[in-house]
């Protein structure tokens, strides 16, 4: 096992994102992880959080967010047995890969999120919960309530990340599910939130929430991107729905975010299966009781997926895409590429592949060269719609 000082540098330097994006604007671990880890680190021995983590039941020490092992192996590093749930299915594939590396697979207990968010038996007992910060106040609001109703009465919180993205509003959050909360001081641009003392009248059942755009109920849970909201180009492209491959008897919705697309699909063809597919546990959470809500949950299936990798190849009428364009907080155009790719991949012959994206990003002639013919159905100014058919 490492040693702390400089061997737990070291095994920070070690770690590889992969098979998540790489590139040199991308790291697997920042000066943030580092702060927490060190935050962190005085609470493994008072708690006694040392057992190694099972391959079943709770652990005292729970990791959130953590996007590629940094806080999982470092804490395991530290002599902490470790559960960590993250929510993309990629970030869970490289804190594998990377605890397999670094020899601490008998510390580290993943738990697979498979659909679910985190939830109450991820957070059951828990004595010391370690995470990052995340950027939505509904995600770190969910959190908290389940922290607060779940862990340890004598729970701490060790929460951080980098200043520029954390704001007093994450203290008052924080506030309304724990009695005491106070802040780090900064280092290296990074600040820690530590929290204890849950509130037993802390908020309960806040989330998921829901909302109605275009007739159809959507359900979102905190980490889902954009929330209930519907954004603006989902929208635009759903106004070329019946346009859609009109005798499709299958379909998919690739980065279904909250499932609006795959459920306005389903909802307006009666006789069209769906799958949803997204690497966020929270949206497919979300999708899964979007679909709930609207009843066409026997022909919407939700599933926690890179791309659409659980779809055989030329196996799909339609494919619907709104791709993303971030790798967690840095923009990114490469984010899309394995999504589109992997839409040409799954097309049934004389299939097609509905996309939006942002019309600056001219994503157009990508297209073609990624799944086949492509032509431009519609543009708004600030939204392209195209059509692609596979080749051959």
């Amino acid at each position: 096992m490492p040693r702390p000082s400089q061997d737990l540098a070291d095994l920070l330097t070690s770690l590889r994102r992969s098979p998540d994006l790489e590139g040199p604007n991308l790291e697997a671990h920042d000066a943030a992880d580092r702060l927490i880890l060190d935050e962190a680190a005085p609470f493994i021995a008072q708690a006694g959080v040392t057992e190694p983590a099972g391959d079943a039941g709770v652990s005292d020490v729970v990791v959130l967010g953590d996007t590629h092992g940094a806080l999982s192996l470092g804490l395991a590093a530290l002599g902490a047995g470790v559960v960590v749930a993250t929510d993309s299915v990629l970030g869970e594939r490289a804190i594998a890969a990377n605890a397999q590396r670094a020899g601490l697979t008998q510390r580290v207990r993943i738990a697979a999120l498979t659909g679910d968010a985190v939830g109450p038996d991820l957070l059951s007992g828990a004595r010391l919960v370690v995470m990052r910060l995340p950027r939505a106040l509904a995600e770190l609001a969910e959190i908290s309530e389940l922290i607060a109703q779940h862990a340890d009465p004598g729970v701490r919180v060790v929460a951080g990340g980098r200043e520029k993205y954390l704001t007093r509003r994450m203290n008052d959050v924080l506030e309304r599910s724990f009695a005491q909360v106070h802040a780090s001081l900064g280092r290296q641009k990074s600040r820690v939130l530590h929290a204890a003392g849950p509130r037993p009248d802390a908020p309960r059942g806040t989330y998921p929430q829901r909302a109605e755009h275009l007739g159809l109920q959507v359900v979102a849970h905190g980490g889902a991107f954009a929330g209930t909201d519907l954004d603006l180009g989902s929208r635009y492209l759903l106004t070329f729905a019946d346009r859609m491959a009109p005798e499709a008897a299958t379909a998919a919705d690739a980065g279904c975010g909250t499932g609006i697309l795959a459920v306005a699909l389903a909802s307006a063809r009666p006789d069209l299966h769906v799958t949803a597919s997204d690497i966020s546990a929270w949206a497919v959470a979300s999708a899964r009781e979007t679909a709930r809500a609207n009843r066409v949950e026997d022909r919407v299936e939700a599933v926690r997926a890179d791309a659409l990798e659980t779809l055989p190849s030329r196996s799909v009428d339609l494919v619907v895409c709104n791709p993303p364009f971030h790798s967690g907080v840095a923009v990114e155009p490469d984010a899309a590429r394995g999504l589109l790719r992997d839409a040409g991949r799954v097309l049934a012959p004389g299939g097609e592949l509905w996309c939006v994206f942002n019309s600056r990003l001219a994503r157009a002639r990508e297209l073609r060269r990624l799944v086949g013919p492509t032509e431009v159905m519609g543009d708004n100014g600030t939204f392209t719609v195209t059509r692609s058919v596979p080749r051959g």
